[in-house]
């Protein structure tokens, strides 16, 4: 059984809906996973697998307060782990994320799947499309 966390950063609920969906997914496919909030990670060393969730800000950009702060300090920890990207955005065309899976690629960190991003608050299916997603992640 993989060990594996859904963390994620919400400012609306959406993306908070979005990780709920993932968690509800990997467990589904048999995971043990850990659903968190970015402040509360101290750390991604006891995981197999992760699932990191943020929304687009400002000019389709990760969230620079407690989201990319945390992601710069795990990114390391996340080279050689299976790693799945989702989010959401309420303008624009999802350049946000294409920009976050090519900071993966420069930082040597494969994605195990497809990213899912849904406009706005996600629907029956976004939310499907995110508890596939935690399938993957398992």
């Amino acid at each position: 059984m993989s060990k594996a966390a859904v963390i994620y950063w919400s400012g609306t609920g959406n993306t908070q809906a979005m990780a709920e969906a993932v968690t509800e997914g990997a467990k589904a496919a048999g995971a043990d996973v850990d659903l968190l909030a970015c402040a509360d990670v101290t750390g991604v060393d006891g995981y197999d697998a992760i699932a990191l969730g943020c929304p687009a800000m400002g000019a389709e950009e990760l969230e620079e307060g407690e989201f990319l702060p945390m992601l710069e300090g795990i990114e390391p920890a996340l080279t050689g782990k299976k790693v799945v990207l989702f989010g959401s955005y309420g303008w624009g065309d999802g350049e946000w994320m294409r920009a976050w899976e090519a900071r993966c690629g420069e930082k040597g960190i494969a994605l195990a799947a497809d990213s899912v991003t849904v406009n706005e608050a996600p629907d029956e299916e976004g939310l499907a499309a995110c508890r596939a997603l935690g399938a993957a992640l398992a």
